[in-house]
């Protein structure tokens, strides 16, 4: 009895160290069977730089042998390795320890923040409602829990509704800080055909004098035809083409000719920054609607007095 005390009390203060309390909770059930150890960081970027929370995640397979299990019944599932915890979509990890839990081979899920395994409510309420089933446990840094307990589940609960809402916040900073920028005329995400980007940051008309030539070229079609199908007939009849530079692969920079579409030449001819304007939010998102699946009510190229920010006279143009 002396030494199955020792032992326990041993036990706590490696969990007591670690930030994994109450290891009451755990029992002979739940050693029988698999800890998975969640590893996530939400980006690749995060994965590059953020090695010490990297590492931290990775020794919680020493912290469940800790805790009584055996090496070889210890998981670690990282396959979501710069992947958002927004949603549950495209991450194969996550899908892959549901499954787990589902089919009872799990005794506790173990991540250095809840945050890791799921930043929404719906994702994160469905995970505690599947280990409650099964009477897997959930630990992180700050204790282990219970689903089936009530003052865990609301513990969890809470958790979850403070991640999710962490993310929004997180997301409306950033989008502040880019409206901010967009305000000054400086938020360029991508530019147009017949412009280019330099290495400081300064929007520039495409060096290449044909290709600005092209741009030209549909512009005054356009106002001998009137229409941006009679531009794009014209275009085809002529064997014309547009300059585009390579946005990714092996040659980014590069000069390309390409036959125009049609969508291609009205997105030029309704542009405002072939006047000179720096416009922003020409794209304007629609709403999901439930019963069909699909967005509604978004639309491109809005109308001018309908854009967030328009600065006239920011840009090099190609028309008055």
């Amino acid at each position: 009895k002396a030494l199955h005390s020792k032992g326990r009390n041993d036990e706590r203060q490696v969990a007591a160290t670690v930030g994994l309390q109450s290891p009451g909770k755990i029992r002979d059930q739940h050693l029988n069977r698999v800890a998975i150890i969640y590893v996530r960081q939400s980006s690749p970027q995060q994965v590059i730089e953020n090695r010490e929370s990297r590492e931290r995640q990775y020794a919680l397979a020493q912290v469940a042998q800790r805790m009584g299990w055996l090496a070889d019944r210890v998981v670690i599932i990282d396959e979501d390795q710069g992947q958002s915890g927004k949603t549950a979509h495209n991450r194969s990890g996550f899908q892959r320890l549901m499954t787990e839990v589902s089919l009872n081979h799990v005794g506790i899920v173990l991540g250095l923040e809840l945050s890791r395994l799921s930043r929404s409510n719906k994702d994160w309420h469905q995970l505690i409602d599947v280990c409650g089933i099964f009477r897997t446990l959930l630990g992180d840094q700050d204790g282990v829990y219970d689903p089936l307990d009530s003052n865990d589940r609301l513990l969890l609960g809470m958790k979850g509704a403070m991640n999710e809402f962490e993310l929004v916040t997180l997301r409306n900073r950033l989008l502040r800080g880019s409206r901010n920028k967009a305000e000054r005329g400086e938020l360029f995400l991508s530019v147009p055909l017949g412009y280019c980007k330099t290495s400081s940051g300064e929007v520039v008309q495409e060096p290449d004098e044909q290709a600005r030539g092209m741009i030209k070229l549909v512009f005054d079609k356009f106002e001998d035809l009137g229409s941006a199908h009679g531009v794009f007939r014209y275009f085809s009849a002529n064997q014309l083409q547009l300059g585009f530079r390579r946005q990714r692969g092996g040659r980014i920079g590069e000069l390309e000719w390409r036959p125009p579409s049609p969508v291609r030449i009205l997105a030029i001819l309704r542009h405002p920054i072939y006047a000179g304007a720096y416009a922003f939010g020409l794209h304007r998102a629609g709403t999901k609607n439930p019963s069909t699946g699909g967005h509604e009510g978004g639309k491109w190229f809005v109308p001018p007095e309908e854009l967030p920010v328009l600065l006239r006279d920011r840009l090099p143009a190609y028309i008055s």
